[in-house]
């Protein structure tokens, strides 16, 4: 019998609101520091995480035989990557924190982020009422 709680749409949701989460606090910390000379910008990114939860991910391991060897995609931490955004420009005091690009992330993962709330709310809900027989 298939799992109906934890499957693949479950994860992919369960990666995706990581991934959202993850990405509204780093918006918000890039906003909190737009007056801070010499901060860099951070960006989010989580389509990796993503395809290992929709399973496209290679099925091949890498053995680990060292403890000096680099451990393999499958044993990293797993998690959304965060990097310093390359593409804003710099301003006279080193920061490169662009105020619209941030505020206009902001709405837009606020917005995927109701979006896939509610597509959780709505599985749910379809499993109560398989669960009651309606």
């Amino acid at each position: 019998m298939p799992n109906l709680i934890n499957d693949t749409t479950t994860k992919v949701l369960e990666a995706a609101l990581d991934g959202l989460a993850s990405r509204q606090q780093i918006v918000g910390h890039n906003i909190a520091n737009a007056e801070t000379p010499g901060y860099q910008a951070l960006a989010v990114t989580f389509d990796r995480q993503l395809r290992e939860a929709i399973g496209q991910e290679s099925k091949f391991k890498m053995a680990q035989t060292h403890t000096g060897h680099l451990a393999s995609p499958a044993t990293r931490e797993q998690g959304p990557n965060v990097t310093p955004r390359q593409t804003s420009s710099m301003r006279l005091d080193g920061n490169n924190v662009d105020i619209d690009l941030e505020m206009s992330q902001l709405a837009e993962t606020s917005i995927q982020y109701q979006s896939l709330t509610q597509l959780v709310s709505r599985k749910l809900a379809l499993l109560k009422a398989i669960a009651m027989g309606r």
